[in-house]
């Protein structure tokens, strides 16, 4: 049976239409259980129906064309009950209803399996025979495991039905136009917020690394040479677009990856790889592509999903060198304009980069993720995008009108005029809010009762200063020092560290500066320094790693206080902190380079210290760590992630990770007051800080600073300077006792559009 399962799914997967997949699981699923029928039914949403899509032994001149309400006959009852349901004979059942010209009367066994995707019912899987003997449970068992191997099948080869029809447009040019029948949207997952209305220019590579054969060498030193220059060219090419973005302002911190990309260039296994490739007789093109592939496997294989993620770093960096040796050039730049929308299966950052960015208005892809590099590219940019579409047509797209909505993740295909024009005007909304915003830099975050909220901008690199005092942040309230470290082939030594820390205080003081010492492992690795796990994020990381080895944790901290001498506005920070015992060895440690450092002669003074809460055991030790500090910072991105037992980069279990659960919420609310009956302040620094409606209840929560994105502190000043402090408190206290997160956001955005406010949650003003 296992056998007969893997050719079933892999024949399904092997094809998008809808019709083909059903067709196929009727047929081979009917020969496998040696049934006289196979059937599927699938619902409509829409009509509250079943409608019979496939069957192989019933009438087929009837399928699309025998209906069932939701609430009548067998099939309805195995949805409702979303259990299997077997019987010797269905013809005795209460529920049984006869379609005769289906010619299913002398059938009298019926097993029906529920085909189910994220708890809906997509409809029913249904085996019938002539004899009065139930199926076995074998039988059973095996369905079940069909129907679940392919919900996700039916599903996505559903979308597609659903989604597109195609017309032939006869003009000039034979274009091919898609229409969506409903005016419904293709969905995807938000790659940068905004909205783009524009007409679709499809990109692909036609000449495909991966496509290049094997072929010898005709002259070894020459293909070497090839080589060589390809790769050089691409390194200047890299250096001149880093350089590029950053003089058009964009934070080194979003250009980091073309630092990553020239390490990989310098890699010696990249290069003595691919040079060892070519002695042995293969043609430059040829190691270069064995080399990668390589590179591939190993990342591929990585159970951590920051590295599985570089596996498309180190494809598009393999074509940009393929691309170099034989003069290709990607993207058809003379098609580009201001209302361009790029439409690609996926596209690299580096032929992002290559863009301007007034010749297009969006991107749509239909890969990747909003962890992906050219996804923080384009946040980077301002570029409205929206990614993982898996169902978009992508080559078919070419000169159609779009509509792709970064917020929800959305993508109109040739929508009427009336959606056109409703977006154009959120579009224009937007621009006035923009404005708005901008105007708000110089004025505190004072609510309309006088309570003022400091707002600090989150950081990790120099250049952000710049944009950081420039937004009217108070200072920085998490400097991520781990970026220095990953954008290096080796540990940083104390005075590199110095000198950076110094940089960075010294721009803003007196503001104070939040320096959080090494954050590595999880989703951030160094090359230099692999921690290989099964489960890293549950793991080795954080201040367990610097715990360990206090030789790295000591130059950072004598880098960071030698760099405070003469500003005193630093601020330490210690990050994955799960017991008390951690707590007391990190102060120790900075008690110790404080020590040496006096003895040295530096006049250093000791500075605040906090710690961040992400673990939620630091939730129920919070009065006695907080009595040992001078500041406590919660870290909502992994206190979140950890209370739910949910990877928010797992589409499986996103949905479950949820900011406004109640029980996020009281156990934030828990920190802030235990905190403060140690009279210590409480900052919030993760993703709630800059979401409009957890901030509303940070505030109502009495939280003392929120550290966001430079993007997003505006939108928060915003907010609170339009509310009360009571007002917040109230809204708090009804959150409390709701059951779940979706009736607490509804009340959160109802009271924001009351107030006006609604530009901030979605498009428009």
């Amino acid at each position: 049976m296992l056998q007969t399962l893997r050719r079933i799914v892999q024949e399904v997967n092997s094809t998008r239409d809808l019709s083909q997949v059903l067709e196929i699981i009727v047929r081979r699923v009917k020969k496998a259980i040696e049934a006289d029928v196979c059937s599927i039914y699938l619902f409509d949403n829409d009509e509250a129906k079943f409608t019979l899509m496939a069957t192989d032994g019933l009438n087929e001149q009837l399928v699309g064309q025998v209906h069932m309400e939701s609430s009548a006959g067998l099939v309805s009852l195995v949805a409702q009950r979303t259990d299997p349901l077997n019987l010797d004979d269905a013809q005795e059942h209460p529920r049984f209803e006869l379609f005769t010209d289906l010619n299913e009367e002398r059938f009298h066994s019926f097993t029906g399996i529920p085909i189910t995707h994220h708890r809906e019912v997509l409809g029913v899987l249904v085996a019938q025979s002539e004899s009065r003997i139930r199926f076995s449970h074998d039988v059973v068992n095996f369905l079940v495991t069909i129907a679940a191997q392919l919900a996700g099948s039916i599903i996505n080869a559903q979308a597609t039905r659903q989604t597109l029809t195609l017309s032939k447009q006869t003009d000039s040019k034979q274009s091919t136009t898609f229409i969506r029948q409903d005016h419904r949207p293709l969905t995807g997952q938000p790659g940068s917020p905004g909205i783009a209305v524009g007409s679709a220019v499809s990109i692909t590579s036609s000449f495909s690394l991966n496509a290049v054969p094997d072929r010898p060498a005709e002259n070894i030193e020459d293909e070497m040479i090839v080589f060589r220059i390809a790769l050089e060219s691409v390194r200047q090419d890299i250096k001149s677009l880093s350089s590029q973005l950053l003089s058009d302002g964009l934070p080194t911190e979003d250009v980091a990856i073309f630092d990553a990309y020239l390490l990989m260039l310098d890699s010696n296994t990249l290069i003595d790889s691919t040079m060892e490739k070519i002695q042995a007789g293969n043609w430059a093109a040829g190691a270069l592509r064995e080399t990668i592939s390589e590179h591939i496997k190993l990342f591929g294989e990585m159970d951590n999903p920051y590295l599985q993620e570089r596996v498309k770093d180190i494809r598009d960096l393999g074509q940009c060198i393929f691309n170099q040796m034989h003069g290709i050039n990607e993207l058809p730049l003379k098609k580009l304009s201001k209302d361009t929308i790029i439409v690609a299966e996926d596209i690299s950052a580096t032929l992002l980069a290559d863009i301007e960015k007034t010749n297009i208005s969006g991107i749509v892809l239909k890969n990747g993720s909003r962890t992906s590099h050219v996804a923080i590219l384009a946040r980077a940019m301002g570029i409205p995008t929206v990614v993982g579409v898996n169902e978009l047509p992508v080559m078919q797209l070419d000169g159609n009108q779009l509509v792709a909505d970064g917020y929800n993740g959305k993508v109109y295909i040739s929508p009427p005029d009336n959606i056109i024009k409703e977006y154009s005007r959120l579009i224009s909304q937007e621009e006035e809010l923009s404005q708005e915003l901008r105007e708000l830099s110089d004025k505190p975050a004072t609510t309309i009762d006088e309570v003022t909220i400091p707002l600090y901008a989150n950081s990790g690199l120099v250049a952000d200063i710049t944009p950081t005092k420039e937004s009217g942040a108070e200072g920085i309230g998490l400097y991520r020092t781990e970026y220095p470290f990953m954008i290096r082939q080796r540990f940083p030594g104390e005075e590199e560290q110095s000198k950076i820390y110094r940089e960075v205080m010294a721009s803003l003081a007196p503001r104070p500066v939040v320096l959080r010492t090494l954050d590595i492992g999880g989703d951030k690795s160094l090359s230099y320094f692999p921690i290989e796990e099964d489960n890293p994020f549950l793991g080795w990381r954080g201040i367990r790693v610097t715990l360990d080895h206090p030789e790295i944790f000591m130059i950072q901290l004598r880098a960071m206080l030698i760099a405070s001498v003469g500003l005193d506005n630093l601020n330490i920070l210690f990050p994955m902190v799960s017991k008390v015992s951690e707590v007391e060895d990190a102060i120790n440690l900075l008690e110790r380079a404080y020590q040496e450092l006096l003895a040295e002669g530096y006049n250093v003074e000791m500075p605040k210290v906090g710690v961040m809460v992400e673990v939620p055991s630091v939730v129920f030790q919070m009065r006695r760590i907080a009595s040992m500090v001078d500041f406590i910072s919660i870290g909502t991105n992994d206190l979140i992630q950890y209370l739910m037992a949910v990877d928010r980069n797992n589409a499986n279990v996103a949905d479950l990770y949820e900011s406004l659960n109640p029980a996020v919420l009281t156990a934030i609310k828990q920190v802030i007051d235990q905190a403060h009956q140690e009279n210590v302040p409480v900052s919030v620094c993760g993703e709630m800080a800059g979401d409009p409606l957890a901030a509303i209840l940070l505030l109502g929560m009495s939280i003392d600073s929120l550290s966001t994105s430079v993007a997003s502190l505006p939108r928060i000043k915003w907010m609170i300077r339009n509310y009360s402090f009571h007002e917040a408190k109230g809204l708090v206290d009804k959150a409390l006792t709701m059951k779940n997160a979706y009736v607490i956001k509804s009340m959160l955005t109802s009271s924001m559009e009351k107030k006006g406010l609604g530009g901030l949650i979605r498009a428009g003003r």
